[in-house]
C-alpha cells in the first residue's frame, strides 16, 4: 500500500468504515447486497492496511474488529434476541495461495507437534446455531452480532433436514452445533419464478433468499421455500472427541445433516489440491458455494491457537474469485416496473460468462451508476458468480474511449413523462403516475390476471393488445369487455373469446384474500393479503382501519401500513373497489366458509404465543370461530395473551407491563365453554 499522509489516511479510514457498515447492513439485515463479496473484501483489506499503517486511528468499533450483524432492527420484528453461549465469530479469508502458506507457517510457530486439516466446502447461506438438550432441539439462533442472535426456532423446525429429536449413542446432555441454512439451486429458481409471476423483484442469489426466508413471520410460507441445512462445528463442555472430523462423524450418526464433501488433509499442499479440485467442479454442485474452509483438525490444537477479537486463529476461508468478463457497454435502458420503480439495465457487447451468453446486466439504481462512474462506451467488468442476474461490478478506466459521455439518469418516466420521485429511505426512483403510466398499468393487469390472483386467461401479449387497442385502462374495464371486442382482435376466434369470458365469470367467485392480493397494493403480497383478509374480514373494514389498528396485525409494519392507507385514500383505489364490487367480485370473507360456534370471544383481541396441544393456526381458527380476533403483537388493545409452552418472553413482559391478562390454553377453553 502506498504511503499516504495522516490527514489523508484519517479521511479515507472514515469513508471506508461508513461504506463497510453500510454494506454489512445491506448484506446481513436487508439481504440485498449492492457489491460482490470480492469488492467488499477489497474495501476491508484496504481498511486493515491503513489501520496497520496508522494504529492510532484503529478504533474498537471498526468493521475490522467485529462481525456484521443480522439482528432485527427494531420492535415488532417478531424475534427475541438471545445471548450466544459461545461467541459466533467470522472467518478470516483470502484469495491468495501465498497467504494460505503463511497461515500454515503461523500455525507452525505455535504448534510443535504434527497436525492435519479438515477441508470443507463453504456453503453460501446464512449462519445458524442449534442447541440440543437431552437429544432434543432446544433453540436455534442466527449469528446476530456475534454475541447475541435472533431466536428463529419456530422457523427452523420447519426445515426437514434439521431433526427435533436425535437418536444414537454418546449424545452429550447439552451441546451446540453450528452451520448454514441454505437454499439449493432448484428451490431458488422455483422461488424466483413464483416472485416474477407475482410481480416481485427476484432474489439476486440463494444466500439472500435463504436469509430472507429464515426471518419470515409465517412459518408455513417459510416451509414452502425449500430451505436446507448443513452443520460443521460442534461445541460443548467436556466433549469426548479428539478431532473436529471425529466430532462431525458422531453428529452425523445422531441424525444431524453433515456435509459429505469434506476431506482430511495432512498438509497445506493437500488442502490446496482440494481447493484446486473444487474450483473447476463447483458449478456442478446443487447449491451455491463461495469457497473452501480450512480448519486445524485436532481440537486440543484449536484451543492452543485460540482466537483474535474477530476470528479463530486455527481456521481460514479460501474464497473463489467470481467469474468475470470484460465487455463494452453499448447503451442503457431504463425499465419501469409494475410498482413504478425505474431500473437501469445495461446493453452489452455479447460475452460468454459462466456458460451463458450475457447481453444485458443490471445497474441497480442511480447511486450504483454514480459509484461506478460509468460512461457509455466503457469496457466494464460483468460478474455472475453465485448470482443468476448478471451485474456490472467495475469499469476498466484504461480502456475508456476519448469523449465517452456519462449517461443522464432520467428525471421523467421513460414511458409516460411524469417527473420521477425518490423516497427518502430508498435508493430507487419511482414514477408516481401509478394510475395512468402505461407500463405500470399493463403490469397491474398482468398481476391481476395471474394464477395466484384472479386466474383470468390473459397473458402478457393479450394484456398488451387489449391496452394498445384502448379496450382497457383500469382493472374494472376487464369486466366490461364484450365478445365482439375480443373477436375483433387479430388471431382471436369465437372459442378463445368464450374461454376468456368464462375465466372472467369464474373470477367473480375468487375469495376475498386473492382479490385483495390482485389489487396490487404496494408491499401487499400473497401472504400479507391472507393475513389482512383474516384480520379484517372485509374491504370496508380494511379501508376504514387506521395506522395503529393495522400495526396490530401480524406481519404489518409501518411501511406496509402506510402503503395500505395511501392506496385506499386515493381516488383510484376507491374507484377501483367500487367498480369491481359492481362487477360482482368478492370483497368480504365468505361467512359460510367459517363456522361460527359462539360469541364467547366477541369483541376480544387475543395474542397467541408458544406451543400448545394443537397447532397454533388451529388455535387461532378456534378463537375466530368463537368471535375473537387474533393479533400478532401485544398492545393496550389486547384482551388476552394465550401463553403456551415456551411463550415469547418479550410478549410476556409487555403483557405484564400493560396489565394484559395472561391465560393458558385450558383457561381459554374454560372461557369458551362457560359461554
Amino acid at each position: 500500500m502506498a504511503k499516504i499522509s495522516k490527514t489523508e489516511a484519517l479521511g479515507r479510514i472514515g469513508f471506508l468504515k461508513r461504506e463497510l457498515e453500510r454494506h454489512n447492513h445491506n448484506y446481513y439485515v436487508l439481504n440485498s447486497p449492492t457489491i460482490s463479496d470480492f469488492e467488499f473484501d477489497l474495501l476491508m483489506g484496504e481498511l486493515q492496511g491503513l489501520e496497520r499503517m496508522y494504529p492510532e486511528f484503529a478504533t474498537e468499533d471498526s468493521p475490522t474488529r467485529h462481525v456484521g450483524s443480522d439482528l432485527a432492527s427494531g420492535p415488532g420484528e417478531g424475534f427475541v434476541q438471545v445471548p450466544h453461549r459461545y461467541p459466533m465469530l467470522s472467518l478470516g479469508n483470502t484469495y491468495s495461495k501465498d497467504e494460505l502458506l503463511a497461515f500454515d507457517q503461523r500455525i507452525g510457530k505455535t504448534v510443535t507437534v504434527p497436525w492435519s486439516y479438515s477441508c470443507e466446502l463453504k456453503f453460501d447461506g446464512t449462519a445458524i446455531c442449534l442447541t440440543y438438550r437431552d437429544g432434543r432441539l432446544l433453540r436455534a439462533l442466527t449469528r446476530g452480532d456475534g454475541t447475541k442472535g435472533d431466536d428463529v426456532t419456530r422457523n427452523v423446525v420447519n426445515i426437514p433436514t434439521i431433526p427435533r429429536q436425535l437418536h444414537g449413542d454418546g449424545i452429550p446432555s447439552e451441546f451446540e452445533i453450528r452451520g448454514e441454512i441454505y437454499m439449493p439451486w432448484k428451490a431458488f429458481e422455483r422461488l424466483n419464478e413464483a416472485r416474477a409471476e407475482e410481480g416481485h423483484e427476484p432474489f439476486a442469489n440463494p444466500r439472500n433468499a435463504a436469509s430472507g426466508s429464515l426471518k419470515l413471520q409465517d412459518p408455513a410460507e417459510m416451509r414452502s421455500r425449500g430451505l436446507d441445512c448443513v452443520l460443521y462445528h460442534l461445541l460443548g463442555e467436556d466433549l469426548p472427541f479428539r478431532t473436529h472430523i471425529e466430532a462431525l462423524e458422531a453428529a452425523r450418526s445422531w441424525g444431524l445433516p453433515i456435509s459429505g464433501y469434506s476431506r482430511r488433509a495432512d498438509s497445506i499442499e493437500e488442502a490446496i489440491a482440494y481447493i484446486d479440485g473444487w474450483d473447476s467442479r463447483r458449478e456442478s454442485l446443487p447449491f451455491a458455494t463461495d469457497g473452501i474452509v480450512i480448519k486445524v483438525n485436532e481440537l486440543d490444537l484449536q484451543r492452543q491457537l485460540g482466537f483474535t477479537a474477530k476470528s479463530p486463529r486455527w481456521a481460514t476461508a479460501w474464497k473463489f474469485r467470481p467469474e468475470q468478463a470484460l465487455t463494452e457497454l453499448l447503451s442503457i435502458d431504463y425499465q419501469v416496473g409494475r410498482t413504478g420503480a425505474v431500473t437501469p439495465v445495461a446493453n452489452l457487447e455479447p460475452v460468454l460468462l459462466s456458460g451463458t451468453v450475457v447481453k444485458r446486466a443490471s445497474l441497480h439504481n442511480k447511486d450504483q451508476m454514480d459509484l461506478l462512474d460509468i460512461h457509455i462506451g466503457d469496457s466494464v467488468y460483468v460478474e455472475k458468480g453465485g448470482e443468476i442476474i448478471p451485474k456490472i461490478t467495475g469499469v476498466e478506466l484504461t480502456k475508456r474511449p476519448a469523449g465517452a459521455l456519462r449517461p443522464d439518469f432520467p428525471t421523467r418516466c421513460p414511458d409516460c413523462g411524469t417527473p420521477l420521485v425518490r423516497d427518502a429511505d430508498e435508493a430507487r426512483h419511482y414514477c408516481p403516475n401509478s394510475a395512468a403510466c402505461p407500463i405500470q398499468a399493463k403490469g397491474r393487469f398482468i398481476h391481476f390476471a395471474g394464477r395466484k390472483a384472479m386466474d383470468i386467461l390473459a397473458g402478457e401479449a393479450t394484456i398488451e393488445t387489449l391496452y394498445d387497442k384502448g379496450f382497457i385502462r383500469t382493472l374494472p374495464d376487464l369486466y366490461g369487455l364484450t365478445r365482439e371486442q375480443l373477436i375483433s382482435l387479430e388471431g382471436w376466434q369465437e372459442k378463445s373469446a368464450d374461454n376468456f369470458l368464462k375465466s372472467l365469470e369464474d373470477s367473480r367467485k375468487v375469495p376475498f384474500e386473492r382479490v385483495l392480493y390482485a389489487l396490487g397494493i404496494r408491499h401487499v403480497g400473497e401472504q400479507t393479503a391472507k393475513t389482512l383478509a383474516r384480520s379484517f374480514g372485509s374491504v370496508d373494514a380494511l379501508a376504514a382501519a387506521g395506522k395503529e389498528e393495522l400495526l396490530q396485525v401480524e406481519d404489518i409494519g409501518e411501511t406496509v401500513a402506510d402503503a395500505i392507507i395511501a392506496w385506499f385514500a386515493s381516488d383510484n383505489g376507491r374507484d377501483t373497489v367500487s367498480r369491481l364490487r359492481e362487477a360482482g367480485l368478492q370483497f368480504e370473507v365468505d361467512s359460510g366458509s367459517q363456522t361460527r360456534l359462539s360469541d364467547a370471544l366477541e369483541g376480544k383481541t387475543l395474542v397467541v404465543s408458544g406451543n400448545f396441544s394443537i397447532a397454533r393456526e388451529a388455535l387461532k381458527a378456534l378463537i375466530e370461530a368463537h368471535g375473537g380476533r387474533n393479533s400478532g403483537s401485544v398492545s393496550g388493545k389486547t384482551d388476552y395473551l394465550v401463553a403456551g409452552e415456551k411463550a415469547g418472553p418479550e410478549k410476556l413482559r409487555k403483557a405484564e407491563k400493560l396489565g394484559v391478562r395472561v391465560i393458558s390454553e385450558a383457561e381459554l377453553n374454560d372461557i369458551i365453554e362457560k359461554r
